[in-house]
């Protein structure tokens, strides 16, 4: 195999996985070779392995097959380490992303800064919606870490560190005394799919999923 072949590794049924194929896409028109993988022991030698929403320990046998293994991680490195870390800024009340291009290793989410970024909110969007802006931000800083490679210098991290949890389905449980207002943000990360919001109330269980409608216009416009 080609030192210079790319392997886009997607390890699960991750949302990111269209992005992923677009990725994979753009490298094969701008004549690279790059193939999706599905599985870290099919993750073939060469020059670069991106990671991308992996839910599975990569071993140092696969990673030591390319030159470069790149995670995308959405935080300001190394404070907001570990799971769902857009998730949860967006319940803090950010509207300033920052997403990080990092080489994995043994510790997670703590390697070399290649390239960082910012994801700009404006505080309406639904999870599909900042999805496809985190999404298309993954594909633009894997692409420009090629395209600009030999002016890249890695960062490595300094600083107090912080991690953030694994999400789990009882976080999205919305509470019933509560306003609309007091929990949107709650709603905005809820995947009206995978883990919808709901509420408890008079011994039942109730799911609530959330749309945009069209935007509402002001009397007289």
């Amino acid at each position: 195999m080609s030192k210079q072949h790319i392997s886009v590794l997607v390890d699960n049924n991750s949302w990111i996985l269209p992005y992923a194929e677009q990725l994979v896409d753009n490298l094969t028109a701008s004549g690279h070779s790059a193939e999706l993988v599905r599985n870290a022991e099919n993750v073939a030698p060469g020059w670069i392995n991106f990671m991308l929403g992996c839910t599975r320990i990569v071993s140092e046998q696969v990673l030591s097959r390319n030159i470069h293994n790149l995670v995308v991680h959405e935080s300001d490195l190394p404070l907001g380490r570990g799971f769902a870390p857009m998730t949860w800024q967006i319940l803090e009340g950010r509207n300033s992303i920052p997403v990080c291009l990092l080489e994995a290793g043994a510790d997670v989410d703590a390697g070399d800064i290649w390239l960082k970024e910012f994801i700009k909110l404006n505080g309406t969007e639904l999870c599909e919606e900042w999805r496809a802006l985190q999404g298309n931000m993954t594909v633009s800083l894997c692409l420009k870490f090629i395209s600009e490679y030999s002016d890249l210098r890695a960062v490595k991290q300094t600083g107090q560190s912080s991690y953030y949890p694994r999400r789990r389905p009882a976080d999205s449980k919305l509470d019933a005394d509560k306003t609309l207002r007091e929990q949107f943000d709650q709603l905005r990360v809820a995947d009206n799919l995978r883990y919808p919001a709901y509420f408890e109330l008079n011994g039942h269980r109730y799911i609530v999923k959330i749309h945009k409608a069209e935007k509402i216009r002001e009397e007289g416009k």
